[in-house]
């Protein structure tokens, strides 16, 4: 590769004054921790603590820029990863999104890639099992890729849950969504954090695998981009990819943010000031995501 190049090649009590402070520090303990359970339980949120959360682990980074919201009446179910967010349709079988962060020291992670897909413990109703996959003719594609998940055992583990998970052309999941995968963790890595969502394209006549549970084919995929530059303005992209066999530069696939949006009914990004949000979605530039390696 080129030094440097653009999209197109790409969280003993011994007085009586002991026991009053004891007693205010659990009451303390407590009201945080009914904070917490009503915070994780808003928006029909669940976190996922199937396991300890390794806090030590995880990156801080700013307000959740990445969440995005539905806006087109989709059937969802929100669940948080340690890793990821996901909006989970039970309809198509499939993520309506999953958004995280990224960052550079995510990307230098080193943990193994699990290759173990396993149904979310958090689906309500019956999940979809790997085995729906099986002689399919469709990959088991990443949402939110391993690769970004290097960072955690649990991350790792929990990107492999099939709510992160599409029936993907193996061309596709192979190459061009590959390539675009690798620009995101370049960019987080030259930029330092990157907030994103992605998911699939469907439509009223897009195809479906499976016997018992009837998994939604995407007819496309998207991914936005947003990030902060140096002098604190916001800058985003977007790209959407057909869910079949090509190989061609990534910037064959650019869009402004708005026009994903319109496409899947989702408003990305709307942490954002209204003001900065119209801005940064109505167009893109190029020279904005420029990576070195």
């Amino acid at each position: 590769m080129h030094n440097s190049f653009i999209l197109s090649n790409f969280a003993s009590m011994k007085s009586s004054k002991n026991q009053t402070v004891i007693i205010s520090a659990v009451c303390a303990i407590a009201c945080a921790a009914l904070i917490v359970f009503v915070h994780l339980r808003q928006g029909n949120i669940v976190y996922a603590a199937t396991q300890p959360i390794e806090i030590s682990q995880q990156a801080t980074t700013p307000a959740d820029y990445e969440i995005p919201l539905c806006t087109a009446g989709q059937q969802e179910q929100r669940i948080a990863h340690i890793g990821y967010q996901v909006s989970y349709n039970s309809d198509w079988h499939l993520p309506n999104w999953v958004a995280y962060q990224l960052t550079a020291e995510e990307v230098a992670g080193e943990e193994a890639r699990s290759n173990k897909f396993l149904p979310d413990p958090l689906v309500d109703g019956d999940p979809v099992l790997t085995s729906d996959y099986t002689h399919s003719g469709f990959d088991r594609g990443h949402m939110a890729p391993a690769a970004d998940m290097k960072w955690s055992p649990q991350a790792m583990r929990e990107s492999f849950y099939m709510t992160n998970i599409c029936p993907q052309n193996h061309s596709n999941n192979a190459g061009d969504w590959k390539d675009l995968e690798e620009l995101v963790r370049d960019l987080a890595t030259t930029y330092g954090n990157i907030y994103l969502a992605c998911g699939p394209v469907v439509s009223d006549t897009s195809n479906t695998i499976g016997t018992i549970r009837r998994i939604v084919v995407p007819e496309s995929f998207y991914k936005v981009l947003l990030r902060q530059k140096a002098d604190g303005s916001w800058t985003s992209i977007g790209f959407v990819m057909p869910n079949a066999a090509g190989n061609r530069p990534l910037m064959t696939y650019m869009l402004p943010v708005d026009s994903v949006e319109n496409l899947v009914g989702i408003d990305f990004f709307p942490l954002l000031p209204d003001s900065i949000e119209n801005a940064v979605e109505s167009d893109y530039t190029i020279s904005d995501w420029v990576v070195s390696r």
